[in-house]
């Protein structure tokens, strides 16, 4: 019953997806790179929302919430400021400027094809990045349900992210993350209901989370403690991480989010500026939906995994389960759940054996009893493993995978729109082929748009090495937030910053924020060489203010940007005193190299 549930929600919603893909084809380059400009700003916001709550929202954040406690919440902190900071400071700026995109953008600020091509630099390294952490993503949802390894399901998920990406452009994403969005909300709060109600006796996941254990008469979060120092863990609502770090990687997180390409493209896709604000608003009551249910989740799912799996008899593949478990039971002991055996077979779940005694012993590095942890989990799982694991209904479990799908994929599809309008509109049409018919574009844009599904799923199975999905995904932040964050502030706000110095900043916010995280996590993985204290996670941010810094600095030793470059950003900050790009018969036009 549970593959036929599974199978149900899946094919359906796919089905679904595909179909809004074909029905919303994109017939012109304004369809694929900005749905025409006519998205209702409610629909935008929900579209907003599910190109926002990736698979680091929806499979991993709480999962790290569950294992890292109160340490985990500089994702759930940063995540929700930087798409408050969004809103707020940029998008209704970057919507009045009028541009396709994030390098359309700077290149036109800042009067250089030079800066472009950097623009396209930094926002293929931040989407190919973050995009390595959506496709682990759609790897566990698919490995999980399917029963195939971790690579499989990554492959497959190529196939069906290809279809709708491709075909249907912005346009086809828009609508097909509104679907998503309804898909990956309803499958994220359902089970969290249930568990809520299974655990605390309330039905409102935020309430029980700060409520009393039913029928124990303690606070769950007291008998979380409780239990995770008897087993030799630090206390789930304490973090071991250190103040500035834990500061630090908040901020990247927040930074990095105003300086998502794939986020800012979607405020292109509404009328106007006051379209883009609505739209913002809108987006933050959708999120919000889960990220307040998040918590919940997390501590819930600690819980459930401590007291299905640890001190249960492990039983091998060659055995007999239904035999074997009962002889288990029948002596007083409990059998490891069906749950651990399914995820198991996927590669994300194992047992070491190290006393030879048969017993799974889960435990933290500080265990009283001095007894060593013989269970490795990844921490992604446990949004898709926890209906299982609290032995919810088959359909809860179906509706939870196509949840994880439609979460991940939608992302994904955003990504990839950025990665191909970077190449076909940035590099090719205004770079290099200035001639390019709007035909040819489209073309290009599809091919680029398929070529990066294929590099996409290769940095999918290549970012299991660099560890969970959100901490893949805080990569792609730092990185946004050293590299273009400054550039597009500046742009908007200092009508004296230059493109010498645009190019100093982007340059310099790059090299360092990568070469950080490559060095610390490939060469030198000991965190006591950290610079600061900072990991790699929050290293963006420190980085962010020496870019901001060289560019200024750049920027004051040379020549001014032209008069009419400084009338234009003093034009953007004053909504509707100019007609955006693509809103109206007068459009404005590109600006040469000076």
């Amino acid at each position: 019953m549970l593959d036929a549930w599974t199978l149900f929600f899946v094919i359906t919603t796919f089905a679904l997806y595909i179909g809004i893909a074909i029905w919303a084809r994109a017939g012109s380059t304004d369809d694929f790179y900005v749905a025409g400009h006519d998205v209702h700003p409610t629909v935008n916001g929900m579209a907003t929302a599910a190109d926002w709550m990736s698979a680091a929202s929806f499979l991993s954040m709480a999962g790290l919430i569950a294992f890292m406690g109160y340490g985990g919440s500089v994702y759930l902190m940063g995540w929700t400021g930087g798409f408050v900071l969004l809103a707020l400071l940029l998008a209704p700026f970057l919507r009045e400027f009028g541009k396709f995109t994030v390098p359309d953008f700077v290149g036109d600020r800042y009067y250089s094809t030079t800066a472009r091509i950097i623009a396209v630099v930094c926002a293929l390294f931040v989407s190919f990045t973050y995009i390595a952490g959506q496709m682990k993503g759609v790897g566990v949802a698919f490995s999980g349900f399917l029963g195939v390894p971790f690579e499989w399901g990554i492959a497959i998920g190529m196939v069906i992210v290809f279809f709708y990406a491709v075909l249907g452009g912005m346009k086809g994403v828009t609508y097909t993350q509104v679907a998503q969005y309804c898909v990956l909300i309803f499958a994220f709060t359902v089970p969290a209901i249930f568990m809520s109600l299974i655990i605390t006796g309330n039905p409102v996941p935020q309430l029980g989370f700060i409520g009393e254990a039913k029928g124990e008469g303690v606070a769950m979060l007291t008998k979380l403690n409780t239990v995770l120092n008897d087993l030799g863990f630090g206390e789930y609502t304490r973090s071991d991480k250190a103040r500035i770090d834990m500061f630090c990687i908040t901020a990247a997180l927040m930074f990095g989010t105003a300086g998502l390409p794939h986020v800012i493209i979607r405020f292109f896709t509404v009328k106007s500026a006051g379209a883009a604000r609505v739209s913002a608003g809108w987006a933050l009551v959708f999120i919000a939906l889960l990220y307040t249910t998040a918590p919940a989740v997390g501590a819930f799912a600690r819980i459930n995994f401590i007291d299905t799996v640890n001190e249960s008899t492990y039983i091998a593949d060659n055995e007999d389960y239904d035999a074997r478990a009962a002889e288990i039971e029948a002596d007083g002991g409990k059998p490891v759940p069906t749950w651990y055996k399914t995820w198991e077979t996927t590669g994300l779940l194992a047992f070491e054996d190290k006393n030879g005694d048969g017993v799974m012993q889960y435990r933290g590095p500080d265990a009283p009893d001095g007894v060593e942890n013989e269970v490795s989990p990844d921490r992604d799982i446990f949004v898709l493993a926890n209906p299982q694991i609290a032995n919810l209904p088959g359909w809860v479990i179906g509706l939870v995978v196509a949840g994880g799908l439609a979460a991940a994929l939608s992302t994904a599809a955003g990504l990839l729109m950025v990665i191909s309008s970077a190449v076909s509109h940035d590099l090719c049409r205004r770079t290099i082929f200035k001639d390019m018919t709007d035909k040819d574009e489209l073309r290009v844009a599809r091919a680029s748009a398929a070529g990066a599904v294929l590099a996409a799923g290769l940095l999918g199975i290549f970012s299991s090495q660099l560890g969970f999905v959100a901490q893949v995904v805080a990569f792609a932040f730092g990185l946004a937030a050293a590299s273009l964050f400054p550039v597009i502030f500046l742009g908007i706000f200092w009508k004296r910053m230059n493109r010498e110095g645009a190019i100093a900043a982007m340059v310099t916010g790059l090299a360092t924020t990568f070469g950080y995280i490559y060095w610390f996590k490939f060469v030198d993985t000991d965190p006591a060489h950290w610079l600061f204290g900072v990991s790699p996670e929050g290293i963006g941010f420190v980085f962010m203010w020496v870019a901001a810094a060289v560019g200024v600095v750049v920027a004051l030793a040379t020549k001014a940007p032209p008069q009419d470059i400084q009338d234009l950003v003093e034009d953007i900050r004053v909504p509707g005193m100019r007609t955006p790009h693509g809103s109206g018969d007068t459009e404005m036009a590109p600006l040469s190299d000076r």
